[in-house]
This record gives C-alpha cells, structure tokens and sequence, in this order.
C-alpha cells in the first residue's frame, strides 16, 4: 500500500566503547501506536510477537518502562524495543536494517488487527 511506512534510516548511530560502557551517538527511532485501541495491551501484544517468534530477546535493565533487546532470526537484525504510554518505540542501532523493523512492524499489525501510526525521529 502507499501508505505503509517504509522504516527508511537516513544514519546510523555510531557505536563508542569506554572502558565501562557503550555509548550511542546519534538516534534513530520509530514510534508505533494503535490507532484505535483494538491492539489490547500493548505489553501483551508485544510480548506474543516475540514469543512467536523468529525472535531471540530479552529485557534485562532496571529501568521503569520496558526495553527489550530483540534479534531478528529471520533478518538477522538487532534492535532495541521499548514500551511507553501505550506505544511501541522500535530503536535502530549502528548495522540495524529497515527490513527487521518492517517485519516487527508486520507482525504487530498482524497480531493486532488494527491500524498504526508510525512516526520517525532522527537525533545526530
């Protein structure tokens, strides 16, 4: 359809490693959110996507919304996921492609039956 999102990345953000951590410079994010409350919970829904799969993920901060750390089995993509006031926010990392955030997005519809809105933001 014409009005799909093509979850185009114009950059990546730059990985840098300390001798404690890894910073992100630049961001690249693309909030999903249903347009008409049929999606239920968007905590459920989400976790049923990824338990069914190709995905490998896991949620191991502690921190007061949830941010998932998701590999695309199918697209061999990685990406960060993250709920927040009934939205989903999909977070493009440095060799993240538009084809692994199609196919969340994809199977999110799919399982929700409704329509979503997609809205892009681009920080370098």
């Amino acid at each position: 359809m014409a009005d799909d999102p093509t979850f185009e990345i114009p950059v990546h953000p730059e990985r840098r490693y300390t001798n404690r951590t890894v910073h992100y410079e630049g961001d690249v994010a693309f909030t999903l959110t249903p347009m008409d409350g049929r999606a239920g919970t968007v905590e459920s829904l989400l976790a049923d996507v990824l338990d069914t799969g190709p995905y490998r993920y896991g949620d191991w901060f502690d921190l007061p919304i949830a941010v998932f750390l998701v590999h695309d089995e199918e697209t061999s993509d990685t990406f960060r996921v993250s709920i927040r006031d009934g939205t989903v926010t999909l977070h493009v990392l440095p060799d993240t492609t538009s084809a692994g955030l199609r196919a969340m997005y994809d199977r999110l519809v799919r399982k929700s039956e409704c329509s979503w809105t997609v809205d892009r933001r681009v920080d370098v």
